[in-house]
C-alpha cells in the first residue's frame, strides 16, 4: 500500500501520517528526513549544500526517493510526505515508479476550511518547559488556567509567526503551488479527498475507508 498525502498548512498531515504508518505498518518518507539521514551517513557534498543554505537539486531528491522506495523496509508500502511538490516532480516520480514497477497507490488530499486552519495556527500555545500544546480557540484544547500550562504551571507562549496574516500567506502559497498537482492526480483518477474539518479520529476513520476501498 503506497500513499501520497497532501494537505495545507495546519491540515493535520503530520498527525495523520503517524496514524496511517502505525496502523498499516508502512514506511514514512519525507524528503527532509531523507536529506538529514544522508548527511548523517557522511555525504559531505550534500552537507556543504545544506550548510550553505542552497537549494538541494531535484536530481538529488529523485535519487534518494528511488533508493528509499526500492529498499527492503518499503516493501510493505510507504507514505510520501512533502513529495512530490509540483507537476515536474510528479512526472519524474511516475517515471521512477515505472522503472521500479511500483504502483502509485492512492493520493489522499486532506481538505480543511482555511478559517479553521487559521485558528489552529493563531490559537496555538506551547509550554517551553514540558512541551505541552494548547489552543485558545478550542474548548477541548484550552488550558484550565488562561496562559498557564496544566502540567507544570509554566507560562504558555506563542510563536511570532503563529498568526492569521502569516497563515493566509502560507495558505495562498500552498494553493498556488499545489492546485496544479491536485488537478494532475485527479486526472489520473488516483486522488481521494478527505474532509479534515472534524476531529483527528473522524479524519482518520475517513482515511481508513479510502485505504480499505469502502
Amino acid at each position: 500500500m503506497n500513499i501520497i498525502l497532501i494537505a495545507p498548512p495546519a491540515g493535520g498531515k503530520g498527525t495523520q501520517s503517524e496514524l496511517i504508518c502505525s496502523k498499516y505498518n508502512i514506511k514514512h518518507i519525507s524528503t527532509g528526513d531523507l536529506l538529514r539521514k544522508e548527511v548523517e551517513n557522511g555525504n559531505t557534498e550534500l552537507k556543504n549544500i545544506m550548510d550553505a543554505g542552497m537549494l538541494v537539486s531535484d536530481e538529488i531528491i529523485f535519487d534518494l526517493i528511488r533508493k528509499c522506495i526500492s529498499s527492503e523496509d518499503s516493501k510493505n508500502g510507504y507514505l510520501l510526505d512533502g513529495f512530490p511538490r509540483n507537476i515536474e516532480q510528479a512526472k519524474k516520480y511516475d517515471e521512477i515508479l515505472e522503472e521500479l514497477n511500483i504502483d502509485i497507490g492512492k493520493v489522499i488530499l486532506l481538505d480543511i476550511d482555511p478559517e479553521l486552519a487559521a485558528k489552529r495556527i493563531a490559537g496555538r500555545r506551547s509550554c517551553m518547559n514540558c512541551g505541552s500544546t494548547y489552543n485558545i480557540y478550542f474548548d477541548n484544547m484550552k488550558p484550565t488556567e488562561e496562559g498557564i500550562c496544566n502540567n507544570c504551571n509554566t507560562a504558555l507562549t506563542a510563536r511570532d509567526d503563529d498568526n492569521e496574516e502569516t497563515y493566509k500567506t502560507r495558505y495562498n502559497t500552498y494553493l498556488e503551488k499545489t492546485q496544479p498537482l491536485i488537478d494532475y492526480y485527479k486526472e489520473k483518477n488516483v486522488l481521494y479527498t478527505v474532509d479534515a474539518n472534524g476531529t483527528v479520529d473522524e479524519t482518520f476513520n475517513k482515511i481508513e475507508d479510502i485505504v480499505r476501498g469502502d
